[in-house]
């Protein structure tokens, strides 16, 4: 079993469009992990069922008994995060301040504060209208801990495809070069990396590419939008010449994009022309794999 991921580095390069055509060109052969669950948006496309969901438990936050509080003011005191005030007489943990390090649970003589782990989230397991399974999440407002989620859906995954004798799993990864991003990453098998030739779409590429060397997983490319700027689809060029980074293909600018999205369609069921390259692509990626 083989694990594809897509990234970008950045936001709006058209990532998910391109990963959720793959999944539709891998159909039935392959498991599909989206792990953007800061802003999942790859069911759009997909059309998941939902059928199996699982609340996610991650991180912990004081809370203190009042029954038992003595109002020493200890807690309170050693808190470096400030998360303990008084309210009406009464010491309060503000949840959203709490980092749940623990000390103030530890310093308590009372036992009056005890430490509780959080529900941050839902895990799904889902077929999808392209006849295969996908799974995903939705992180909770202002919840942390969003690694973890990755790394709970992409486990997920792997354990669906090796007890259906999938080969692929294909991996929408988040934008950026934070937490969730190390987490897709980690036990990949080749990094899809979508660019676009601007200024932000260039530096970002080098940035998370940064990345992926340090993981030191295959890496190739796709330019999409490649005609929108020459100087920096140029630059690009340049850049993937010196990492030894293989070109898969470049897509011109096409309104399609925008269209096929607006109808709950994958680019390769609306653009014969954008189908080729990607069906090309592909091909070409599962060779190299």
């Amino acid at each position: 079993m083989k694990e594809i991921v897509v990234i970008s580095g950045k936001g709006g390069t058209g990532k998910t469009s391109i990963t959720a055509s793959f999944a539709y060109l891998g159909g039935k052969d392959v498991v599909v992990a989206d792990c953007d669950v800061d802003a999942a948006d790859m069911h759009l496309l997909m059309k998941p069922d939902f059928s199996k969901s699982e609340d996610f438990y991650s991180g912990e936050k004081a809370f203190i008994n009042q029954k038992k509080c003595t109002q020493c003011g200890k807690c309170k005191e050693i808190c470096r995060f400030n998360a303990i005030s008084i309210i009406n007489e009464e010491y309060y943990v503000h949840q959203m301040e709490c980092e749940g390090c623990g000390y103030c649970a530890q310093i308590c003589s009372e036992n009056a504060i005890s430490m509780k782990e959080q529900n941050v989230g839902k895990c799904y397991i889902s077929n999808t209208r392209m006849k295969n399974e996908m799974v995903h999440a939705k992180l909770n407002i202002g919840a942390e801990n969003s690694g973890k989620l990755v790394a709970k859906v992409k486990n997920e995954a792997k354990r669906i495809a090796e007890e259906t004798n999938k080969k692929l799993v294909i991996v929408d990864g988040a934008p950026g070069i934070g937490c969730p991003v190390i987490s897709s990453l980690s036990g990949a098998d080749l990094v899809v990396l979508v660019t676009e030739p601007t200024i932000s779409g260039f530096h970002d590429l080098k940035r998370v590419y940064g990345l992926v060397e340090k993981f030191q997983i295959q890496a190739v490319c796709i330019i999409n939008r490649a005609d929108l700027n020459e100087t920096f689809s140029n630059k690009i060029l340049e850049f993937l010449n010196k990492k030894n980074i293989i070109l898969i293909t470049t897509i011109p600018y096409d309104d399609s994009f925008t269209m096929a999205m607006t109808i709950g369609k994958t680019i390769v069921e609306y653009s014969s022309n954008i189908k080729k390259l990607l069906d090309k692509s592909w091909n070409q990626i599962k060779q190299i794999l």
